[in-house]
This record gives C-alpha cells, structure tokens and sequence, in this order.
C-alpha cells in the first residue's frame, strides 16, 4: 500500500524556528538533473524513479564503440576505435572480433536486406564486404574519412565521406558513383525514409538533404548548428534530426586543438594515439595525430595520449537539438540543450529515445513532448542507440561497451544530489524528504559533508539511513558543503518507490559584517528663506519735474544700507559603506572623538541609513575623528551576532578665519612696501594673494618660500601707482577654506 510523507508543515516550522536558517529544497526537474545517477530515471515532473534493468550486453576492449547495426537474426554488428575492429554479439552477449583493419577507426557498419555486413574505416577510408568472417575490400571513395552508411532498398550501399562531403552508390558488384556532392566538409548521418529516398546530414552548415536521385536534392533543413548527428525517420513520414556543435562551428584545425583536453568537463572526449597520416577531422569525431616513425609499422595497440572534444564549447550557447520535420516540411525543435551533445536517435514504439554525453545519458521523449532521463550509463558518451525489439542497445565511449534496457525496471538505485554550498560553516538540521513507496519497497537518504569543493577523502564518511521522511537530525558533521544521496529499492516488483522532494535545514555560521569606507564632507545646509524686509513707512514728499525730466525730491526718507546676507550654514555629511555577506540587515552606530581625546562619544545609534548630517557648528575647530560600527543583532540570536568597525581618515573642522595684520606702509623710492602676516588658531594657511581697487587677486609668496604653518610672514612691493587714492585688500585663507582680509588705503601723491 502506497503512503506519501506530509512535510509542508515541517518546512514552515523549520524556516520561521530560528532567524538566519537556510533551507536547500530539490523537488523540480532543474533541480535533480545536475546529479549522478546509477539506476534511477527522472521524469518531467521531478520524479525520480528506478530506471529500467540495464545489462551489459558486450563489453570490448576498445575505448569506444563508433558505430553498430543488427542482423536479421539478432547478432549485434559494432565497430570500434582505436584499434580498427569489428565485433559480433549474439543474443546472449557472446561476442568475437570478425574483423581487425589496419586503419583504427571503423567509423560505420551496415547490414543490407540479403544480410550482408559492411564496415567502412578511416583515415584513408574504405568500405569493406564481410561476408562468412571474411573482410574484402569493396569500395574505396578516394575520401580521408567515412562517416555513415546506408544499405538500400535495391541491393545498392550509400556511402557518407569527408572531407568533401560527398554521397557515393556503390552497386552490389562493387562499382560506385558520385551520387550527390553537397559541397559541405562532411557527410555526418544518413538514413532511408518510409519511401525510401536518402536523407543526408552535413557539416559544417547543417544542411539535412532529400536526394531522390543521382544529383537530385532538397534541403529539408537548415539548421542553426553546424552538424546533423543523426536522423531517424517515422512510420507516418515525420523525419526526426539531432544537430551538434555549439552555436559556432569549428572552423580549422586550431579550433580543435583549443578545445582538446575538455572531455573531462563534459565535452565528449575520446583518447589515443594513431599511427597514421592526420589531416582535418570532421566535428563530432576523431581527429588522428600523425606519427611519422610509425607509419611503415603495422597496426599496434595504442597508447591513451590525446584528448578530442567533438565540438567547440561556448559556455553558455546552445549545443545540441532535436528537431522535427513534418510532412508537410513544417519544422518544430522538440529539445535542446545548453550543456549536453545528442549523439544518437531511435525510435522505440512511439517513443524517440537519444543518447547524449551528458555521462552517457539516455533519454525518451514522448508524444507529448515531455522529457524522461531514462538511464545514466556514467560513461563518457552513449555514441549509437539501436531499437531492438522491446529493447534498446546503447553504445558509449570511454569504456567500449554495449548496454541493453529492458522493460521492467531494475531492483535497486541510487542517486547522489550535487553538492550544496552553504557558504561558510554550517551547522546542520533536519533532512526531510517526500514520496512513495510499496510494499518490499523502501527509501533511503544518506548524507556526507566536507570543507572541499568536491568531495574526496578528507569528507566525512555517508551517515547511516535516514528513512524517517517527516525528518531526521543530519549526523554528518558541521561543514560548509554537504551532499545527500538516496537508495531506492523495488523489492523486484515492476511498480518501485518514487522520491518527490528532498529538503535540508541547516543555520550558517553567522559571518561579521563588514565596513568598508567611512568619508565625511561639508556641504551646504538648508537655506532659511530670509525675512522680507519691513517698508518705510510713506512719506509725504513733492516732485519737481524739470524740463529736462530731472525730479527733485521736496523731502526724503534716506537710503540704508544693504546687508549682504551669508551663505547657508554649512553641515558635516558623515557617510560610510557596508556589507554582510550573509545579506543581514545592518545597523550601525556612530561615535566621535577629537584630535589629542581619549574616549569616543555617541553622535547617533540604530541608524539603518548609511549618512547621517551634523551641523558643522556643533564641533568646535579641530580634527576630528569618525567610527561607524555596524551589528547585525537585529537578524541573530544575541549570542550569534556579530560587529565590526570602521574609523575614518581624520576630517579638519575649521570655521574661524584667519586674521591678516599689515604693517605701516613704507616708501622705497617710487616703490610702497608694506609687511604683511596670515595668522590662523586651527589649520595652516594654504594661500595668500592681493588687490588694488578690486582688481584681479595677485598671489603673494610666503617669506620662507612655502605657505604650510598657522602663522605665515608675507612682503608686497607696489610699483606704478597712479596718482590718487587707492585701496589695497590682502586676503589669507587657511586649509578649511575660510577668508580672511584685511583693507589700507594708499594714497599716491
């Protein structure tokens, strides 16, 4: 009897127990595909379930298997790379090698309709006739390599090659003929649709053709990726094509060698050395390294020595996609990826299952489009799938192997979450999780938790079963990355548990808050709109208005004098910036303390705010000092919270000017000399300068050649005076900005 675990509850109770816990929730697909899966399948919704029973059918020792095709009896036909063999695998997995070639790569092999066998090998591609475990040379292209071949319906064979993406019909004796040239690089997939007319994929355009006869072609699709992978055509017409490669093709033979070495980061990588002529590879296959001092040996084992990525990766783009063209050459993309390279198509029933190298997954896609992860082989690839009766074979790379799924699903798996980061050290909560089971069924979540990125030996072992799905205390110890897995078992019964959702507590080490600036500025303050002034009172008075229209006033109320008003009241601007890296709200206090003081003073605390004004005339002339602290006691626990402070760089309060004193004018010939001295309480004066009757400032230079000290000694010397009165102001204005001048009236005989 099915039950279903309640948590909603827990959940709400766990987030709202304690300010600053965490909850990391798995429940959607996004969520559970980034993890390894060994036996378990993922459906659409989230679900993750026992995958079907998987076999290893054959097992070679090869390090890919490139290409297979199957019998009328059931024998399995696979060629493999880098040792140029092909195997036969009977219906109970016996397998031998049939054929070994002296070129490495055996690329494609095909079964006509009387039965018999054909291999093609590359580089310096041939087709080879086997027939009673004997391999004749059949057909040579003239091609560097042969990606694909398709037996017709007549007895003829279709031969796919690169580099000059030709299509050859070789007849049952042998002789071949171009049959269509598309002027790409490479003939990549090909297949016979349900009236038997070749379909062709190219590269590098993504061209996917119909040739109906001898230079006779239409483009069913011009896809926005560089290469057709493969194609499989429906009962009803629909035409089904994986394309590859990224958003942008490779376009040289540097291009490849950018991207070699990264198999190990998800790009499908294939290793060995070759013992023949390199030239340009086709994407999505191997590019052979040359070798000079080997080339006159026979064929050898290789050694593992060369990585190859089969397309350009650009992080990001879009890689892979599956599309559908209609009968009516409408065209619809079913699925794409950003991460993985579809390397195989098969139709199973109504079903489209594909292989990617995405650890050698294998997916189907259903008539209503949705996406089930079938099976993860955690192999480098799944290179070639093959529909066989209520089974489907799938050949990888990295280990040369071929694995049959099968209905039904296996007893047992496991999945293992990716790794979370909480952060910072955490200390960990309740694990709790989400689904059904059956009767012999049961569900198992383990945890493990380290210090390192990905886990290695210096993680803590997994923690014992936690089946307890309303919640169970993690055992693992206080870390700052944690991962979980969970164990599925069927009890052999076809209908197995199911794991919905996986959800871990836990609260973070809470981390100190950081001040990473404190500045302060003057500026102006608000301006008070002045007082309007008071009128005269009217005064009775007579104009009298001249012929020339001069008008004398018989009395008058006198003209005051007009005050110029001051500059608003100036305000210190204190402002500082901020962070929690646990993104707690802040708050902060602010203290004081002058230049020669000893203890801090409070200007201002629970500020949330990161400014705050003062008047500068609240703080006498001086320097002065600034520290803002901030806490984040408002989101922890009193024993959990944590502060820090900032002291900013000292800021000068000087508001008094200073004071100009000039001495008694003395005369020197025709030349007027007079001393003069800049004196200031606070700062040291910065510059000091002249003007004769409001005329331009004149700088002045400070007796000992340098203006830095509170008290400065200055000399002017006139010369050229006209005759008449003249008024002569000095100005001195000290390190805060503040005026202060100082009037003498000479007179120039």
């Amino acid at each position: 009897m099915a039950f279903r675990i309640a948590w909603l509850g827990l959940l709400c109770t766990a987030m709202a127990s304690a300010a600053g816990t965490v909850i990391w929730e798995m429940n959607t697909w996004q969520d559970f595909i980034r993890g390894r899966f060994d036996g378990i399948s993922l459906n659409r919704e989230g679900r993750l379930l026992l995958a079907p029973k998987k076999e290893t059918l054959f097992a070679s020792d090869q390090p890919i298997v490139w290409s297979v095709a199957q019998g009328a009896d059931g024998t399995i036909y696979a060629g493999t790379g880098h040792r140029g063999r092909v195997f036969q695998v009977d219906k109970s997995g016996k397998s031998s090698v049939l054929a070994a070639f002296d070129q490495p790569e055996v690329f494609a092999v095909a079964v006509d309709p009387k039965g018999v066998l054909y291999a093609a090998t590359s580089p310096d591609g041939k087709v080879y006739r086997i027939e009673k475990g004997q391999a004749k040379e059949f057909f040579s292209p003239g091609a560097r390599y042969i990606w694909s071949l398709v037996a017709g319906r007549d007895g003829s064979l279709f031969v796919g090659t690169g580099d000059g993406g030709k299509v050859f019909r070789v007849d049952a004796s042998g002789k071949g003929e171009l049959y269509y040239d598309t002027g790409q690089a490479h003939i990549t997939s090909m297949s016979l649709d349900r009236d038997g007319r070749l379909l062709a994929g190219s590269e590098p355009n993504g061209i996917l053709y119909r040739i109906t006869a001898r230079d006779k072609a239409f483009v069913l699709y011009d896809a926005n990726l560089p290469e057709i992978r493969a194609i499989v055509p429906a009962p009803d017409g629909t035409i089904y094509a994986a394309a590859l490669g990224g958003s942008v093709a490779k376009q040289s033979q540097g291009a490849m060698q950018a991207v070699q070495g990264m198999g190990a980061s998800g790009s499908a990588g294939v290793s060995s050395t070759m013992t023949v002529t390199a030239e340009a590879a086709a994407p999505g296959e191997l590019k052979p390294q040359t070798n000079p001092a080997q080339q006159t040996q026979p064929a050898a084992i290789p050694q593992m020595t060369t990585q190859v990525s089969p397309i350009v990766d650009f992080t990001g783009m879009e890689k892979s996609a599956l599309y559908k063209i209609n009968p009516d050459n409408t065209v619809e993309t079913l699925w794409s990826s950003k991460e993985e390279n579809i390397y195989d198509l098969a139709m199973q029933q109504d079903q489209l299952v594909f292989g990617t190298d995405g650890n050698g997954r294998i997916y189907r896609l259903s008539p209503d489009r949705k996406v089930t992860l079938v099976l993860q082989t955690n192999e480098a690839e799944a290179t070639r799938l093959l529909s066989s009766g209520n089974s489907i074979l799938a050949a990888t790379g990295h280990l040369g192997r071929i694995y049959r799924l099968e209905d039904g699903t296996g007893p047992s798996g496991i999945y293992e979450s990716p790794v979370h980061d909480a952060g910072t050290i955490a200390r960990w909560g309740r694990l709790t999780w989400r689904g059904e089971t059956a009767p012999g069924g049961s569900v198992a979540l383990h945890t493990r938790s380290g210090n390192s990125l990905r886990p290695d030996k210096t993680w803590s072992d997994w923690s014992a079963p936690l089946t307890d799905g309303a919640g169970s205390v993690i055992p693992s110890p206080n870390a700052r990355y944690i991962q979980w897995k969970a164990e599925l078992a069927g009890g052999g019964k076809v209908s197995g548990p199911v794991l919905e959702g996986v959800t871990v507590a836990y609260l973070p080490q809470n981390s100190a808050p950081e001040v990473k600036s404190v500045a302060a500025t003057l500026q102006a303050g608000p301006v008070t709109a002045p007082k309007p002034t008071a009128q005269a009172p009217t005064a009775a008075y007579t104009l009298t208005v001249t012929d020339g229209g001069d008008a004398t006033a018989a009395a008058s109320a006198g003209t005051p004098t007009q005050t110029l008003s001051r500059t608003a009241p100036q305000q210190i601007n204190i402002s500082w910036q901020a962070e929690d890296t646990d993104g707690d709200r802040l708050v902060y206090a602010l203290h004081f303390r002058g230049e020669g003081e000893r203890e801090w003073k409070l200007l201002k605390s629970g500020l949330h705010e990161t400014t705050h004004l003062i008047d500068a005339d609240a703080l006498a002339d001086g320097k002065y000092f600034f520290r803002v602290t901030a806490s984040d006691r408002e989101a922890n626990a009193p024993s959990a919270a944590r502060e820090a402070d900032l002291v900013g760089a000292a800021v000068l309060i000087d508001n008094t000017p200073p004071a100009v004193v000039l001495g008694t004018p003395r005369r020197n010939g025709s030349r007027i000399e007079i001393d003069v001295e800049g004196i200031d309480s606070a700062s040291p004066l910065r510059r000091c300068e002249y003007s004769i009757d409001a005329a331009e400032w004149v700088p002045i230079e400070a007796q000992d050649g340098v203006i830095d000290a509170p008290r400065e000694k200055f000399s002017i010397g006139l010369e050229g005076l006209s005759a008449g009165e003249h008024i002569l102001v000095v100005r001195a204005v000290d390190s805060g900005g503040n005026a202060g001048l100082a009037k003498i009236v000479l007179r120039q005989p």
